[in-house]
C-alpha cells in the first residue's frame, strides 16, 4: 500500500511510571523497577531522576546504589505491566482501529487515513504527548511508512552509532568494507526525516511518504531490531549504521549472517510486508437493566434477574461459552454498589440452574433507599463443548442417564458452594501410591470429575488415619501383649498380619526416615481397633507406633 502510514509509540519509562501512578508517589525521588537475571538484581525501569542521576536499564542494583544513595526500588510486576500496556493499547484506539502490542513497551498504530481527522500527523502526535503528559507518562513517537521504520524513528533517531572496540583498545573495524559501504548506499539518497515541533511542545520524529530509506541510512544498525550479537558483529567488520548494509550485497549478509538480517532489512524499507496485527479483545458478557422506578423487594429483584439472566446465556450460547463466576450488580439510587457473587460447580449456561444460586445470595443485598439498576456479568467462563452420543441405544441412554446424575451432583455442589464456598467442598480420588497417607488425593470437588475406579486394597485400610504416634512398648518386632498409648494401657485381644510396607526409595520423605514398616490390625480387649506399625529403624530410630483407628 503506496499511502501507508505507521506510528510506533515508546515509553522508555513504562515499569517506572507504572509504579508511580499505582503508588500514587507524587514526589518519588529517584525509582528503579529490579528483577532477578541470571541470579542477580538489575535494572529493568527507571523514572527521569534516576536516569539524571547517571543509572542505566540493565544495570546491577548493587552498582546502582553505590552511584545513587537515595534510590528507591521496586520488584517488577510483569502481569501488571502487560496489564497496563493492553490498557494504554485500548486508549490508543481513539486514533486508529488498528493498534497493536509491541512488548513490553510499545504500541504501534496503523495510521493510514486517520491522520487528517486530527489536523494532519504533527498535531495527532501533539495529542499523543498530551495524552501520555496527563497520564504521567514519558513517550516517544515515530511516523513513516513502515512499522520497522517507525520503530527505529522512534527509538534511535538522532542517535550515532558508536565504534566497536575489543578488550585490547584497538579498533578493530574493517576500514577497507566501510569506505566501500559508504560509496553505495548514497545512490538512493533523499531527505532526511523531519523533527517537526508538535502543538505540545514535543519533538515528532517523521519520515515523509516514501522517504523511508532515507530515513534509516544515518541509524545505527540496532535500529532493525537485531540481537545484540549480530549488533556487534557487523559493527566489528565497520558496518554500524544502516546505510552500510543498505550498500551491501543481500547474499553475501544472508550467508554471514542469516536470513534473519535479510529479513528485518526488507521489512523496515518495505520490500516485505509486515502489517499490524491488532489483539482481539477478550470477550466480554454482560448485560444490564435500567430501572424506571426505584426497587427494593426481593420479588422486584427476582423479576429483574429473570429478565437479565436469559440475555446473558445467550450471549454465552452463541459463544460456546459456560460461566463459572458470575455477579449480581445491584445499584442504588445513593450512588452505592451492592453486589454478590456465585461459583457454578460445573460450567453452564443454563438459567434454570443458575437462577437458584443468585435467588440463595438476594438476602445479603441491602436496598437502601432503592435499586435503579442492575447489572449480571460473567467474571469467568470456560468453553463448552457439545457432546454426540453414538453407539446403540441402550448404551446411549447409560450415557444420558450418568451424564443426568451428575448434572444433579454438580448442582448440589453448587447449591453447597454458596452457602459454605466452593472450596470447602472436596472429593477423594485414588493416589498412585503404595504409602497408606499417599494412597488417596484430596481435590476441590467443582474443579474435579468423580472417581471412577478404584483400586482393591490388598488389605482393609484403616477409616481413620493420621500421623504416626508413639506406642510405649518394648522395643521389638515382636507384637506386645500390653501397650500404652495416648495415656491409656491396651491389651492385645487379637491381631492380624503383619503388612510390612517399604518407603518410596526415591524420594526423601521426613515421615518414613524410620525405615521399613510392619503394619498389624490389632483389636484390644477394651474394644478399639488400631493400625500399629512397629518400624525398623534407618536414618532414625523404630519402634512401634499407632497410625490408624478402623470403625
Amino acid at each position: 500500500m503506496p499511502n501507508r502510514r505507521v506510528l510506533s509509540l515508546w515509553f522508555p519509562r513504562l515499569g517506572a511510571e507504572r509504579v508511580i501512578r499505582a503508588e500514587r508517589l507524587i514526589e518519588p525521588g529517584p525509582l528503579a523497577v529490579v528483577a532477578e537475571e541470571a541470579n542477580a538484581q538489575v535494572i529493568t525501569a527507571l523514572n527521569g531522576e534516576a536516569e539524571a542521576a547517571g543509572l542505566r536499564v540493565g544495570q546491577p542494583v548493587r552498582d546502582a546504589h553505590a552511584m545513587c544513595a537515595g534510590l528507591v526500588t521496586r520488584a517488577r510486576n510483569t502481569p501488571a505491566e502487560v496489564a497496563f500496556l493492553a490498557a494504554l493499547r485500548r486508549w490508543a484506539g481513539k486514533f486508529s482501529p488498528w493498534v497493536a502490542d509491541a512488548p513490553p513497551d510499545s504500541l504501534v498504530v496503523d495510521l493510514t487515513g486517520c491522520a487528517h481527522l486530527f489536523g494532519g500527523e504533527a498535531e495527532l502526535v501533539g495529542v499523543v504527548e498530551t495524552d501520555c503528559a496527563d497520564m504521567g507518562l514519558s513517550v516517544t513517537c515515530g511516523i513513516a511508512d513502515t512499522l520497522g521504520a517507525a520503530w527505529a524513528l522512534a527509538r534511535f533517531s538522532g542517535q550515532a552509532a558508536a565504534a566497536a572496540r575489543s578488550g585490547d583498545a584497538i579498533d578493530q573495524e574493517a576500514r577497507a568494507t566501510r569506505s566501500r559501504a559508504g560509496k553505495r548506499h548514497w545512490i538512493k539518497g533523499g531527505a532526511a526525516p523531519q523533527v517537526v515541533n508538535t502543538p505540545a511542545g514535543g519533538q515528532a520524529r517523521i519520515a515523509a511518504p516514501g522517504q523511508a530509506w532515507s530515513a534509516l541510512v544515518p541509524l545505527p544498525v540496532a535500529a532493525l531490531r537485531l540481537d545484540a550479537e549480530t549488533t556487534a558483529q557487523l559493527a566489528r567488520l565497520g558496518l554500524r549504521q544502516v546505510g552500510d548494509l543498505l550498500g551491501q550485497p543481500r547474499a553475501a549478509l544472508a550467508r554471514r549472517f542469516g536470513t534473519g538480517l535479510v529479513a528485518r532489512l526488507d521489512q523496515a524499507v518495505g520490500s516485505a510486508p509486515e502489517p499490524v496485527s491488532p489483539a482481539r479483545l477478550p470477550d466480554h458478557f454482560a448485560v444490564r437493566l435500567t430501572l424506571p422506578e426505584p426497587i427494593g423487594l426481593k420479588d422486584d429483584l427476582l423479576a429483574g434477574i429473570d429478565r437479565l439472566l436469559p440475555r446473558l446465556c445467550e450471549l454465552l450460547k452463541a459463544k460456546a461459552r459456560g460461566v463459572r463466576t458470575l455477579r449480581l450488580e445491584a445499584h442504588r439510587t445513593d450512588q452505592r454498589a451492592e453486589c454478590i457473587t456465585v461459583g457454578l460447580a460445573r460450567p453452564g449456561h443454563d438459567a434454570a440452574r443458575i437462577r437458584p444460586l443468585l435467588e440463595m445470595k438476594l438476602e445479603q443485598i441491602d436496598a437502601g433507599f432503592g435499586i435503579d439498576m442492575l447489572r449480571l456479568e460473567a467474571l469467568a467462563t470456560e468453553p463448552l463443548y457439545e457432546r454426540t452420543v453414538v453407539g446403540h441405544l441402550e448404551a446411549g441412554q447409560a450415557v444420558r442417564d450418568r451424564l443426568a446424575a451428575q448434572s444433579g451432583v454438580d448442582d448440589l455442589i453448587a447449591r453447597l458452594g454458596a452457602r459454605v464456598g466452593l472450596e470447602a467442598i472436596t472429593r477423594r480420588h485414588p493416589g498412585d501410591s503404595h504409602i497408606p497417607e499417599k494412597g488417596a488425593l484430596t481435590l476441590a470437588a467443582a474443579w474435579s470429575e468423580p472417581a471412577r475406579d478404584w483400586p482393591p486394597a490388598p488389605v482393609p485400610r484403616p477409616l481413620l488415619l493420621w500421623r504416626p504416634e508413639i506406642v510405649h512398648a518394648p522395643a521389638h518386632p515382636r507384637l506386645p501383649a500390653t501397650f500404652r498409648w495416648r495415656g491409656r494401657t491396651w491389651h492385645l485381644a487379637a491381631a492380624r498380619g503383619p503388612e510390612r510396607i517399604a518407603p518410596e526409595w526415591w524420594l526423601d520423605d521426613p515421615e518414613w526416615r524410620s525405615g521399613v514398616r510392619d503394619y498389624w490390625v490389632v483389636t484390644t480387649a477394651e474394644g478399639a481397633r488400631l493400625w500399629l506399625c512397629y518400624a525398623h529403624g534407618a536414618a532414625m530410630s523404630g519402634g512401634w507406633f499407632c497410625q490408624g483407628s478402623f470403625a
